[in-house]
């Protein structure tokens, strides 16, 4: 079986939004996750989540991989962008649409980019 560090790379190639976060997209179980989802939910993001709570080896190594310590944390095409307080903050600036649509990540909502 492949490390964490391998895990983490593939998935993170195979998708364009992914959202390593405590929960699921759908039952998130933590409120910073949560905001997270509800950010790219409204934005009409496809969203890839990986419940850390479900495998502490990636729970500690996605850490690790960003040098970042805190769950959750939003990769756009392979590029780690931050936890919930940047990407709210990337999300009322605009800047978090922008990203996306500059990433070719193909938004659903009505959102201005």
């Amino acid at each position: 079986m492949a490390n964490a560090r391998e895990r983490i790379e593939t998935l993170i190639a195979e998708h364009p939004v992914v959202l390593f976060m405590k929960g699921t997209p759908q039952f998130p179980q933590c409120g910073f996750s949560g905001q997270v989802v509800q950010i790219l939910d409204y934005l009409g993001a496809p969203i890839h989540g990986v419940n850390v709570l479900e495998d502490e080896e990636i729970r500690q190594g996605v850490k690790e991989f960003a040098n970042w310590p805190t769950i959750p944390q939003l990769y756009i095409k392979g590029e780690f962008v931050g936890g919930a307080d940047i990407a709210r903050e990337m999300f009322q600036s605009g800047e978090l649409a922008s990203a996306l649509a500059d990433a070719g990540v193909d938004l659903k909502s009505k959102a201005k980019v």
